[in-house]
Protein backbone atom coordinates (compact mmCIF):
# COMPACT_ATOMS: atom_id res chain seq x y z
CA UNK A 1 0.00 0.00 0.00
CA UNK A 2 1.43 3.76 -0.62
CA UNK A 3 2.80 5.91 1.94
CA UNK A 4 1.46 8.74 -0.47
CA UNK A 5 -1.23 11.31 0.45
CA UNK A 6 -3.57 12.58 -2.22
CA UNK A 7 -4.52 16.14 -1.04
CA UNK A 8 -7.53 17.34 -0.94
CA UNK A 9 -6.27 20.95 0.72
CA UNK A 10 -5.04 23.93 -1.82
CA UNK A 11 -1.67 24.79 -0.97
CA UNK A 12 -0.38 21.65 -0.52
CA UNK A 13 1.92 19.12 -2.62
CA UNK A 14 0.10 16.44 -4.14
CA UNK A 15 1.77 13.15 -3.85
CA UNK A 16 4.17 14.25 -1.25
CA UNK A 17 5.19 11.54 0.99
CA UNK A 18 4.37 12.91 4.23
CA UNK A 19 4.43 10.01 6.49
CA UNK A 20 6.84 10.11 9.61
CA UNK A 21 7.21 7.98 12.53
CA UNK A 22 6.79 10.21 14.93
CA UNK A 23 3.31 11.41 13.34
CA UNK A 24 1.85 8.52 13.84
CA UNK A 25 3.17 7.39 17.61
CA UNK A 26 1.10 6.84 20.68
CA UNK A 27 3.62 9.04 23.47
CA UNK A 28 2.70 7.84 26.91
CA UNK A 29 3.78 10.82 29.35
CA UNK A 30 5.53 9.45 33.05
CA UNK A 31 5.57 11.54 35.75
CA UNK A 32 8.10 9.40 37.44
CA UNK A 33 7.89 10.65 41.33
CA UNK A 34 4.32 8.84 40.32
CA UNK A 35 4.68 6.23 38.74
CA UNK A 36 5.91 3.67 40.40
CA UNK A 37 8.04 2.78 43.43
CA UNK A 38 10.12 0.02 43.80
CA UNK A 39 12.25 0.45 46.61
CA UNK A 40 9.87 1.41 49.52
CA UNK A 41 10.89 4.96 49.77
CA UNK A 42 7.47 6.47 48.68
CA UNK A 43 8.91 8.02 45.49
CA UNK A 44 8.31 6.45 42.17
CA UNK A 45 11.58 5.47 40.08
CA UNK A 46 13.01 4.36 37.36
CA UNK A 47 13.01 0.58 37.92
CA UNK A 48 9.38 1.17 38.79
CA UNK A 49 9.32 2.47 34.52
CA UNK A 50 10.95 -0.70 33.57
CA UNK A 51 8.47 -2.79 35.50
CA UNK A 52 6.01 -1.47 33.43
CA UNK A 53 6.50 -1.68 30.14
CA UNK A 54 4.38 -4.67 29.02
CA UNK A 55 1.77 -2.53 30.33
CA UNK A 56 2.55 -0.06 27.84
CA UNK A 57 3.26 -2.02 24.84
CA UNK A 58 -0.05 -3.37 25.47
CA UNK A 59 -2.34 -0.59 25.98
CA UNK A 60 -0.17 0.70 22.16
CA UNK A 61 2.32 2.65 23.36
CA UNK A 62 5.03 3.92 21.07
CA UNK A 63 7.05 6.45 22.80
CA UNK A 64 7.41 6.62 26.23
CA UNK A 65 8.59 10.62 27.50
CA UNK A 66 9.68 10.54 30.93
CA UNK A 67 9.52 13.90 32.77
CA UNK A 68 12.64 15.26 34.31
CA UNK A 69 14.88 12.47 36.33
CA UNK A 70 18.47 14.43 36.57
CA UNK A 71 19.61 15.49 39.70
CA UNK A 72 17.93 17.91 41.47
CA UNK A 73 16.85 19.37 45.00
CA UNK A 74 13.28 19.31 43.54
CA UNK A 75 12.54 22.57 44.62
CA UNK A 76 9.91 22.33 41.41
CA UNK A 77 9.74 18.69 41.23
CA UNK A 78 13.21 17.83 39.00
CA UNK A 79 12.05 20.95 36.56
CA UNK A 80 14.79 23.01 39.05
CA UNK A 81 17.95 20.57 37.33
CA UNK A 82 21.61 20.20 39.07
CA UNK A 83 23.22 18.53 36.91
CA UNK A 84 22.01 17.35 33.29
CA UNK A 85 24.23 14.50 32.79
CA UNK A 86 23.78 12.26 36.19
CA UNK A 87 20.40 11.06 37.99
CA UNK A 88 18.72 11.88 40.49
CA UNK A 89 19.26 9.23 43.52
CA UNK A 90 15.64 9.31 44.23
CA UNK A 91 14.61 7.96 40.91
CA UNK A 92 18.09 5.49 40.55
CA UNK A 93 21.07 5.78 38.74
CA UNK A 94 22.47 5.96 35.45
CA UNK A 95 22.58 2.28 34.88
CA UNK A 96 18.80 2.05 35.64
CA UNK A 97 18.37 4.26 32.56
CA UNK A 98 20.92 2.67 30.40
CA UNK A 99 18.76 -0.71 31.19
CA UNK A 100 15.34 1.21 30.67
CA UNK A 101 16.52 2.23 27.36
CA UNK A 102 17.72 -1.10 26.59
CA UNK A 103 14.23 -2.78 27.64
CA UNK A 104 12.35 0.03 25.80
CA UNK A 105 14.33 -1.18 22.51
CA UNK A 106 13.74 -4.90 23.25
CA UNK A 107 9.79 -3.75 22.77
CA UNK A 108 10.62 -1.81 19.63
CA UNK A 109 9.08 1.45 21.59
CA UNK A 110 11.65 4.72 22.37
CA UNK A 111 12.30 6.80 24.86
CA UNK A 112 12.10 11.19 24.89
CA UNK A 113 13.81 13.01 27.79
CA UNK A 114 12.48 16.36 28.69
CA UNK A 115 14.81 18.84 28.31
CA UNK A 116 14.95 22.11 30.75
CA UNK A 117 17.15 25.17 29.08
CA UNK A 118 15.51 27.82 30.23
CA UNK A 119 16.56 27.73 33.69
CA UNK A 120 18.62 25.72 36.11
CA UNK A 121 18.53 24.60 39.74
CA UNK A 122 20.27 27.64 41.64
CA UNK A 123 22.11 24.82 42.91
CA UNK A 124 23.87 23.72 39.69
CA UNK A 125 27.65 24.09 39.48
CA UNK A 126 27.42 26.62 36.42
CA UNK A 127 24.84 28.58 38.98
CA UNK A 128 27.19 28.68 42.04
CA UNK A 129 29.90 29.91 40.12
CA UNK A 130 27.84 32.75 38.58
CA UNK A 131 27.10 33.93 41.96
CA UNK A 132 30.10 33.23 43.23
CA UNK A 133 31.27 37.22 42.40
CA UNK A 134 30.91 39.45 39.60
CA UNK A 135 34.23 38.81 37.57
CA UNK A 136 33.22 35.02 37.65
CA UNK A 137 33.96 33.26 34.04
CA UNK A 138 30.40 32.03 34.26
CA UNK A 139 28.85 35.43 35.55
CA UNK A 140 26.78 36.27 32.02
CA UNK A 141 25.76 32.30 31.84
CA UNK A 142 22.78 34.01 33.87
CA UNK A 143 21.00 37.14 33.90
CA UNK A 144 21.78 39.75 36.18
CA UNK A 145 20.78 43.06 36.52
CA UNK A 146 21.51 45.67 39.32
CA UNK A 147 18.27 47.12 41.39
CA UNK A 148 16.17 50.26 40.42
CA UNK A 149 15.35 52.50 43.57
CA UNK A 150 11.96 54.72 44.27
CA UNK A 151 11.62 57.79 44.63
CA UNK A 152 11.81 56.81 48.99
CA UNK A 153 15.53 55.29 48.29
CA UNK A 154 14.16 51.59 48.72
CA UNK A 155 15.46 48.99 46.57
CA UNK A 156 13.15 47.74 44.03
CA UNK A 157 13.57 44.84 41.31
CA UNK A 158 15.07 45.45 37.49
CA UNK A 159 11.28 45.43 36.19
CA UNK A 160 7.93 44.63 37.06
CA UNK A 161 7.66 41.09 35.52
CA UNK A 162 5.43 38.37 37.98
CA UNK A 163 6.93 35.46 38.71
CA UNK A 164 5.14 32.31 36.88
CA UNK A 165 4.69 29.81 39.27
CA UNK A 166 3.81 32.60 42.24
CA UNK A 167 1.99 35.55 39.92
CA UNK A 168 1.75 38.51 42.62
CA UNK A 169 5.62 37.76 43.42
CA UNK A 170 8.84 39.35 41.66
CA UNK A 171 10.35 37.39 38.91
CA UNK A 172 13.45 38.96 39.89
CA UNK A 173 15.11 37.34 43.51
CA UNK A 174 17.96 39.28 45.22
CA UNK A 175 21.19 37.95 45.87
CA UNK A 176 22.91 39.82 48.94
CA UNK A 177 26.35 38.43 47.82
CA UNK A 178 26.61 40.53 44.88
CA UNK A 179 24.18 43.29 44.84
CA UNK A 180 22.09 42.02 42.25
CA UNK A 181 18.93 40.59 40.79
CA UNK A 182 19.22 37.63 38.77
CA UNK A 183 16.02 36.78 36.44
CA UNK A 184 13.92 33.71 37.76
CA UNK A 185 11.05 33.28 35.86
CA UNK A 186 9.23 30.22 37.46
CA UNK A 187 10.83 29.99 41.84
CA UNK A 188 13.93 31.68 43.16
CA UNK A 189 15.67 28.49 42.80
CA UNK A 190 15.27 28.44 39.15
CA UNK A 191 17.32 31.06 37.32
CA UNK A 192 17.38 31.79 33.83
CA UNK A 193 20.32 31.22 31.55
CA UNK A 194 21.83 33.78 29.44
CA UNK A 195 21.05 32.53 25.84
CA UNK A 196 22.73 35.20 24.14
CA UNK A 197 26.17 33.48 25.39
CA UNK A 198 27.35 31.18 22.62
CA UNK A 199 28.72 29.77 25.70
CA UNK A 200 25.12 28.51 27.21
CA UNK A 201 24.29 27.10 23.73
CA UNK A 202 26.84 25.16 23.13
CA UNK A 203 26.69 23.64 26.47
CA UNK A 204 23.34 22.58 25.93
CA UNK A 205 24.11 21.68 22.58
CA UNK A 206 26.37 18.86 24.41
CA UNK A 207 23.49 17.53 26.98
CA UNK A 208 21.36 16.92 24.03
CA UNK A 209 24.22 15.17 21.93
CA UNK A 210 25.16 13.43 25.81
CA UNK A 211 21.07 11.55 25.54
CA UNK A 212 21.10 11.00 22.22
CA UNK A 213 24.40 8.97 22.40
CA UNK A 214 23.26 7.61 25.48
CA UNK A 215 20.18 5.49 23.19
CA UNK A 216 17.64 8.94 23.75
CA UNK A 217 14.85 9.44 20.57
CA UNK A 218 14.16 12.68 21.39
CA UNK A 219 13.08 15.97 23.71
CA UNK A 220 9.96 17.72 25.30
CA UNK A 221 11.64 20.77 25.73
CA UNK A 222 10.31 22.82 28.63
CA UNK A 223 9.28 26.37 28.11
CA UNK A 224 11.89 26.26 24.90
CA UNK A 225 10.33 29.60 23.68
CA UNK A 226 11.79 31.38 26.64
CA UNK A 227 14.90 30.95 25.69
CA UNK A 228 14.87 34.40 24.16
CA UNK A 229 14.02 37.48 26.31
CA UNK A 230 13.71 41.25 24.59
CA UNK A 231 17.26 42.32 25.92
CA UNK A 232 16.20 46.21 27.58
CA UNK A 233 14.15 44.40 30.06
CA UNK A 234 11.21 46.49 29.74
CA UNK A 235 8.66 47.08 32.40
CA UNK A 236 5.54 45.02 31.41
CA UNK A 237 1.94 46.95 30.98
CA UNK A 238 -0.51 46.88 33.83
CA UNK A 239 -2.83 44.02 33.04
CA UNK A 240 -3.66 42.85 36.65
CA UNK A 241 -4.80 45.68 39.06
CA UNK A 242 -4.02 45.65 41.91
CA UNK A 243 -0.78 44.08 41.45
CA UNK A 244 2.52 45.37 41.95
CA UNK A 245 3.73 42.33 39.58
CA UNK A 246 2.84 42.08 36.02
CA UNK A 247 2.87 39.32 33.18
CA UNK A 248 5.90 40.15 31.50
CA UNK A 249 5.00 37.61 28.49
CA UNK A 250 5.30 39.83 25.85
CA UNK A 251 9.34 40.44 26.40
CA UNK A 252 10.53 37.10 27.21
CA UNK A 253 8.46 34.87 24.76
CA UNK A 254 9.18 34.52 21.75
CA UNK A 255 11.70 36.63 21.65
CA UNK A 256 13.91 37.96 18.83
CA UNK A 257 16.32 35.72 18.60
CA UNK A 258 14.15 32.42 19.07
CA UNK A 259 14.34 31.09 15.91
CA UNK A 260 18.05 31.74 15.22
CA UNK A 261 18.64 29.48 18.72
CA UNK A 262 16.38 26.73 17.62
CA UNK A 263 17.66 26.63 13.72
CA UNK A 264 20.94 26.41 15.46
CA UNK A 265 20.14 23.57 17.61
CA UNK A 266 18.29 21.60 14.86
CA UNK A 267 21.65 22.35 12.68
CA UNK A 268 24.23 21.32 15.11
CA UNK A 269 22.65 18.47 16.72
CA UNK A 270 18.85 17.04 15.99
CA UNK A 271 19.86 16.21 11.97
CA UNK A 272 22.26 14.15 13.13
CA UNK A 273 20.16 11.94 14.85
CA UNK A 274 16.71 10.74 14.06
CA UNK A 275 14.57 12.62 16.41
CA UNK A 276 11.42 13.49 17.60
CA UNK A 277 10.57 16.81 18.98
CA UNK A 278 7.40 18.60 20.93
CA UNK A 279 8.30 22.52 22.29
CA UNK A 280 6.15 23.69 25.20
CA UNK A 281 5.58 27.04 24.05
CA UNK A 282 3.13 28.58 26.38
CA UNK A 283 2.07 32.84 25.92
CA UNK A 284 1.94 31.74 21.57
CA UNK A 285 -1.11 32.68 19.74
CA UNK A 286 0.79 33.97 17.08
CA UNK A 287 -0.53 31.31 14.14
CA UNK A 288 2.61 32.40 11.92
CA UNK A 289 5.01 32.13 15.16
CA UNK A 290 3.81 28.93 15.48
CA UNK A 291 4.84 27.86 11.61
CA UNK A 292 8.34 29.40 12.04
CA UNK A 293 8.39 26.56 14.43
CA UNK A 294 6.62 23.50 13.21
CA UNK A 295 5.96 24.39 9.64
CA UNK A 296 7.48 21.44 7.78
CA UNK A 297 10.60 23.13 5.84
CA UNK A 298 10.96 25.05 9.54
CA UNK A 299 14.02 23.38 10.74
CA UNK A 300 13.03 24.06 14.15
CA UNK A 301 11.21 21.60 15.84
CA UNK A 302 8.21 18.84 15.20
CA UNK A 303 5.49 20.11 16.41
CA UNK A 304 4.82 21.92 19.80
CA UNK A 305 2.07 21.99 22.45
CA UNK A 306 -0.77 24.78 22.13
CA UNK A 307 -1.88 26.12 25.36
CA UNK A 308 -5.61 27.10 23.74
CA UNK A 309 -7.59 24.17 24.55
CA UNK A 310 -5.94 23.47 28.58
CA UNK A 311 -6.58 28.24 28.91
CA UNK A 312 -10.24 27.37 27.82
CA UNK A 313 -11.70 27.77 31.44
CA UNK A 314 -9.19 30.35 32.52
CA UNK A 315 -10.61 34.39 32.72
CA UNK A 316 -9.22 35.56 29.51
CA UNK A 317 -6.25 37.70 29.60
CA UNK A 318 -5.74 36.49 33.59
CA UNK A 319 -3.85 34.36 35.28
CA UNK A 320 -4.43 30.50 35.31
CA UNK A 321 -5.85 30.16 39.08
CA UNK A 322 -9.08 31.57 37.23
CA UNK A 323 -12.70 30.17 36.75
CA UNK A 324 -13.96 30.71 33.57
CA UNK A 325 -17.34 28.98 31.95
CA UNK A 326 -17.16 27.55 28.44
CA UNK A 327 -19.34 25.04 26.58
CA UNK A 328 -19.01 23.23 23.23
CA UNK A 329 -18.69 26.44 20.95
CA UNK A 330 -15.50 27.24 21.86
CA UNK A 331 -13.77 24.12 22.00
CA UNK A 332 -15.03 23.66 18.73
CA UNK A 333 -13.56 26.72 17.43
CA UNK A 334 -10.51 25.78 19.25
CA UNK A 335 -10.13 22.50 17.78
CA UNK A 336 -11.24 24.00 14.24
CA UNK A 337 -8.42 26.58 14.14
CA UNK A 338 -5.62 24.28 14.97
CA UNK A 339 -6.69 21.27 12.65
CA UNK A 340 -7.15 23.69 9.51
CA UNK A 341 -3.97 25.53 10.85
CA UNK A 342 -1.89 22.72 10.10
CA UNK A 343 -3.19 21.36 7.22
CA UNK A 344 -3.64 24.10 5.26
CA UNK A 345 -0.07 25.33 6.34
CA UNK A 346 1.79 21.76 6.11
CA UNK A 347 2.67 22.01 10.22
CA UNK A 348 2.05 19.47 12.40
CA UNK A 349 -0.22 19.81 15.45
CA UNK A 350 0.13 18.05 19.17
CA UNK A 351 -3.16 16.13 20.80
CA UNK A 352 -3.60 16.34 24.35
CA UNK A 353 -5.64 17.48 27.32
CA UNK A 354 -3.49 16.04 30.16
CA UNK A 355 0.04 16.36 31.54
CA UNK A 356 1.82 16.99 34.96
CA UNK A 357 1.27 20.99 34.94
CA UNK A 358 -2.80 20.43 34.04
CA UNK A 359 -5.98 18.73 36.30
CA UNK A 360 -7.02 15.39 35.21
CA UNK A 361 -9.21 15.70 32.07
CA UNK A 362 -12.38 13.83 32.56
CA UNK A 363 -12.65 16.31 35.91
CA UNK A 364 -12.22 19.58 33.69
CA UNK A 365 -13.91 18.95 30.38
CA UNK A 366 -16.52 16.14 31.11
CA UNK A 367 -17.96 15.01 34.66
CA UNK A 368 -16.13 13.04 37.02
CA UNK A 369 -19.35 11.79 39.13
CA UNK A 370 -19.66 8.15 39.94
CA UNK A 371 -22.62 8.28 37.32
CA UNK A 372 -20.87 9.68 34.92
CA UNK A 373 -16.60 9.47 35.01
CA UNK A 374 -16.66 6.27 32.44
CA UNK A 375 -18.56 7.88 30.21
CA UNK A 376 -16.57 11.45 30.12
CA UNK A 377 -13.03 9.34 30.27
CA UNK A 378 -14.07 7.31 27.19
CA UNK A 379 -15.69 10.28 25.25
CA UNK A 380 -12.50 12.22 25.63
CA UNK A 381 -10.52 8.64 24.35
CA UNK A 382 -13.04 9.37 21.08
CA UNK A 383 -12.20 12.80 20.68
CA UNK A 384 -8.18 12.44 21.41
CA UNK A 385 -7.66 9.38 19.10
CA UNK A 386 -9.69 10.82 16.01
CA UNK A 387 -7.88 13.84 15.91
CA UNK A 388 -4.73 14.88 13.39
CA UNK A 389 -1.33 15.28 15.03
CA UNK A 390 0.73 13.19 16.86
CA UNK A 391 -1.41 11.97 20.28
CA UNK A 392 -0.02 12.32 24.14
CA UNK A 393 -1.85 10.11 26.96
CA UNK A 394 -0.30 10.98 30.60
CA UNK A 395 -0.23 8.36 32.97
CA UNK A 396 -3.44 7.38 34.28
CA UNK A 397 -5.54 9.14 31.36
CA UNK A 398 -6.13 5.85 30.42
CA UNK A 399 -7.87 5.02 33.21
CA UNK A 400 -9.84 7.93 33.74
CA UNK A 401 -7.82 8.58 37.01
CA UNK A 402 -10.01 12.11 38.35
CA UNK A 403 -9.01 15.15 40.49
CA UNK A 404 -8.50 15.42 44.06
CA UNK A 405 -11.65 15.01 45.94
CA UNK A 406 -12.82 18.35 47.33
CA UNK A 407 -12.78 17.17 51.23
CA UNK A 408 -9.00 17.40 51.01
CA UNK A 409 -7.35 20.00 53.25
CA UNK A 410 -4.99 22.15 52.08
CA UNK A 411 -2.04 20.62 53.59
CA UNK A 412 -2.41 17.73 50.88
CA UNK A 413 -1.55 20.09 47.93
CA UNK A 414 2.07 20.09 47.76
CA UNK A 415 2.90 21.75 44.48
CA UNK A 416 5.10 25.31 44.44
CA UNK A 417 2.81 26.43 42.11
CA UNK A 418 -0.60 25.96 44.49
CA UNK A 419 1.64 26.98 47.61
CA UNK A 420 2.43 30.02 46.37
CA UNK A 421 -1.04 31.15 45.09
CA UNK A 422 -2.70 29.96 48.26
CA UNK A 423 -0.09 32.24 50.38
CA UNK A 424 -1.14 35.12 48.33
CA UNK A 425 -4.66 34.28 48.71
CA UNK A 426 -4.60 34.40 52.52
CA UNK A 427 -2.51 37.73 52.28
CA UNK A 428 -4.72 39.27 50.04
CA UNK A 429 -8.46 37.88 50.32
CA UNK A 430 -7.93 36.25 53.93
CA UNK A 431 -12.15 36.44 54.16
CA UNK A 432 -12.62 34.23 51.03
CA UNK A 433 -9.82 31.40 51.59
CA UNK A 434 -12.82 28.41 50.46
CA UNK A 435 -13.05 30.31 46.93
CA UNK A 436 -8.80 29.71 46.44
CA UNK A 437 -9.56 25.94 48.03
CA UNK A 438 -12.28 25.74 45.13
CA UNK A 439 -10.08 27.01 42.40
CA UNK A 440 -6.88 24.60 43.60
CA UNK A 441 -9.47 21.67 43.49
CA UNK A 442 -10.64 21.83 39.79
CA UNK A 443 -6.76 23.92 38.58
CA UNK A 444 -3.65 22.63 40.64
CA UNK A 445 -1.44 20.40 38.95
CA UNK A 446 -1.38 18.63 42.12
CA UNK A 447 -4.61 16.84 40.45
CA UNK A 448 -2.17 15.13 37.88
CA UNK A 449 0.10 13.98 40.34
CA UNK A 450 -1.12 11.44 42.72
CA UNK A 451 0.03 7.97 42.42
CA UNK A 452 -0.87 5.84 39.51
CA UNK A 453 -3.52 3.61 40.83
CA UNK A 454 -2.35 0.24 39.60
CA UNK A 455 -4.32 -1.78 41.80
CA UNK A 456 -6.73 -1.75 44.76
CA UNK A 457 -4.12 -2.65 47.46
CA UNK A 458 -2.66 -0.30 50.08
CA UNK A 459 -1.61 2.96 48.79
CA UNK A 460 -2.83 1.82 45.08
CA UNK A 461 0.16 -0.49 44.81
CA UNK A 462 2.31 2.47 43.90
CA UNK A 463 4.58 1.91 46.86
CA UNK A 464 5.13 -0.95 49.69
CA UNK A 465 1.87 -0.98 52.41
CA UNK A 466 4.42 -0.36 55.10
CA UNK A 467 5.45 3.14 52.72
CA UNK A 468 4.63 6.40 52.95
CA UNK A 469 3.76 7.91 49.21
CA UNK A 470 5.39 11.18 48.71
CA UNK A 471 1.78 12.44 47.66
CA UNK A 472 -1.44 11.46 48.99
CA UNK A 473 -3.54 8.34 46.71
CA UNK A 474 -6.32 9.41 45.48
CA UNK A 475 -9.26 8.13 47.81
CA UNK A 476 -11.14 6.31 44.93
CA UNK A 477 -8.11 3.71 44.35
CA UNK A 478 -9.61 0.92 45.65
CA UNK A 479 -12.60 1.08 42.53
CA UNK A 480 -10.35 2.81 39.97
CA UNK A 481 -7.34 1.14 39.35
CA UNK A 482 -5.62 -0.35 36.32
CA UNK A 483 -5.99 -4.27 38.01
CA UNK A 484 -9.69 -4.03 37.78
CA UNK A 485 -10.06 -1.95 34.25
CA UNK A 486 -7.49 -4.62 32.99
CA UNK A 487 -10.23 -7.75 34.06
CA UNK A 488 -13.23 -5.57 32.70
CA UNK A 489 -14.12 -5.40 29.07
CA UNK A 490 -15.95 -2.64 29.34
CA UNK A 491 -13.44 -0.46 31.41
CA UNK A 492 -11.43 2.88 30.46
CA UNK A 493 -8.63 1.18 29.86
CA UNK A 494 -9.66 -1.51 27.31
CA UNK A 495 -11.79 1.31 25.81
CA UNK A 496 -8.69 3.61 25.48
CA UNK A 497 -6.77 0.38 23.86
CA UNK A 498 -9.62 -0.26 21.20
CA UNK A 499 -9.33 3.14 20.18
CA UNK A 500 -5.86 3.19 19.66
CA UNK A 501 -5.68 0.24 17.43
CA UNK A 502 -8.37 2.19 15.61
CA UNK A 503 -6.36 5.22 14.92
CA UNK A 504 -3.38 2.84 14.11
CA UNK A 505 -5.61 0.63 11.66
CA UNK A 506 -6.73 3.31 10.17
CA UNK A 507 -4.36 6.20 10.37
CA UNK A 508 -4.37 7.47 6.66
CA UNK A 509 -7.41 9.30 8.09
CA UNK A 510 -7.56 9.84 11.74
CA UNK A 511 -3.46 10.76 11.94
CA UNK A 512 -2.99 12.05 8.22
CA UNK A 513 -6.49 12.25 6.81
CA UNK A 514 -8.58 16.05 6.17
CA UNK A 515 -10.84 17.28 8.89
CA UNK A 516 -13.81 19.35 8.84
CA UNK A 517 -16.23 20.58 11.58
CA UNK A 518 -19.73 20.04 11.70
CA UNK A 519 -22.33 22.78 13.08
CA UNK A 520 -20.60 24.94 14.69
CA UNK A 521 -22.97 26.97 16.41
CA UNK A 522 -24.17 24.15 18.18
CA UNK A 523 -23.82 24.65 22.39
CA UNK A 524 -23.61 20.69 23.77
CA UNK A 525 -22.22 18.91 20.74
CA UNK A 526 -18.65 18.77 18.91
CA UNK A 527 -18.47 16.52 15.94
CA UNK A 528 -16.36 16.67 12.79
CA UNK A 529 -15.70 14.59 9.67
CA UNK A 530 -12.00 13.30 8.65
CA UNK A 531 -11.35 11.40 5.73
CA UNK A 532 -8.52 10.22 3.31
CA UNK A 533 -8.75 9.04 -0.71
CA UNK A 534 -10.11 5.66 0.62
CA UNK A 535 -12.73 6.58 3.30
CA UNK A 536 -14.23 8.86 5.51
CA UNK A 537 -15.19 8.73 9.06
CA UNK A 538 -17.11 10.59 11.76
CA UNK A 539 -16.59 11.71 15.48
CA UNK A 540 -19.80 13.22 17.42
CA UNK A 541 -19.27 13.77 20.94
CA UNK A 542 -22.24 15.14 23.46
CA UNK A 543 -20.35 17.54 26.17
CA UNK A 544 -23.01 17.64 28.57
CA UNK A 545 -25.19 15.22 30.82
CA UNK A 546 -28.17 15.71 28.73
CA UNK A 547 -29.92 13.94 25.88
CA UNK A 548 -29.48 15.91 23.41
CA UNK A 549 -31.42 15.52 19.39
CA UNK A 550 -29.08 16.42 16.84
CA UNK A 551 -29.74 17.07 12.90
CA UNK A 552 -25.90 17.73 12.59
CA UNK A 553 -25.44 14.79 10.34
CA UNK A 554 -28.18 15.34 7.91
CA UNK A 555 -27.61 18.93 7.62
CA UNK A 556 -24.26 18.36 6.54
CA UNK A 557 -25.13 15.58 4.09
CA UNK A 558 -23.23 12.65 5.82
CA UNK A 559 -24.56 8.99 5.87
CA UNK A 560 -22.88 6.50 8.77
CA UNK A 561 -22.72 3.21 7.06
CA UNK A 562 -21.71 2.39 10.85
CA UNK A 563 -21.06 3.09 14.02
CA UNK A 564 -17.54 1.09 14.77
CA UNK A 565 -17.73 2.64 18.38
CA UNK A 566 -19.49 4.41 21.17
CA UNK A 567 -18.70 4.85 24.98
CA UNK A 568 -22.40 3.13 25.70
CA UNK A 569 -20.94 0.09 24.04
CA UNK A 570 -21.44 -1.25 20.41
CA UNK A 571 -25.21 -2.23 20.96
CA UNK A 572 -25.98 1.26 21.95
CA UNK A 573 -23.68 2.80 18.77
CA UNK A 574 -26.51 0.91 16.60
CA UNK A 575 -29.60 2.52 17.99
CA UNK A 576 -29.33 6.02 18.16
CA UNK A 577 -30.70 7.37 14.47
CA UNK A 578 -34.22 8.61 15.06
CA UNK A 579 -35.97 9.87 12.03
CA UNK A 580 -32.68 11.27 10.62
CA UNK A 581 -31.56 12.61 13.64
CA UNK A 582 -28.96 11.81 16.08
CA UNK A 583 -30.00 11.00 19.78
CA UNK A 584 -27.37 11.53 22.08
CA UNK A 585 -27.49 10.38 25.83
CA UNK A 586 -25.52 12.38 28.43
CA UNK A 587 -21.54 12.69 27.83
CA UNK A 588 -22.43 9.78 24.76
CA UNK A 589 -19.69 9.61 22.22
CA UNK A 590 -19.74 7.55 19.00
CA UNK A 591 -17.19 7.03 15.83
CA UNK A 592 -18.40 5.64 12.79
CA UNK A 593 -17.13 5.47 9.11
CA UNK A 594 -19.59 6.81 6.34
CA UNK A 595 -21.47 5.79 3.04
Amino acid sequence: MSTTIKSQIPGLCVGVDKHRWWKEAVIYQIYPASFLDTNGDGWGDVPGITKKLDYLKDLGVDVIWVSPIYKSPQADMGYDIADYEDIDPSYGTLADVDNLIHEIKKRDMKLVMDLVANHTSDQHAWFLDSRSSKSSPKRDWYIWKPPKYDADGTRQPPNNWALILGEANSAWTWDEHTQEYYLSLFTPEQPDLNWENPAVRDAVHDILRFWLDRGVSGFRMDVINLISKVQDFPDAEVVVQGHTYQPGSKYYANGPRLHEFLKDINRKVLSKYDTITVGEMPFVRDEDEILRVVGAESEELNMIFAFDLVDIDNVPGDFKMTLHPWDARDLKKILNRLQRLMLERDGWNSIFVENHDQPRSVSRYTDDSDQWREYGAKLLALKQTTLAGTLYVYQGEELGMRNVPKSWGIEEYKDIESINFYNKYKQMFPDNLPHAHHVLQRKARDNARTPVQWDASPHAGFTSASSTPWMRVNDDYTTINAAAQLAQPDSVHVFWKHCLALRKEHKDVFVYGDFEMLDMQHEKVVAWKRWSANEMWVTVLNFSGGEVEWEGLREAGVKVREWVVGNYGAEGAKGNVRDESLVLRGWEGLVGVCE
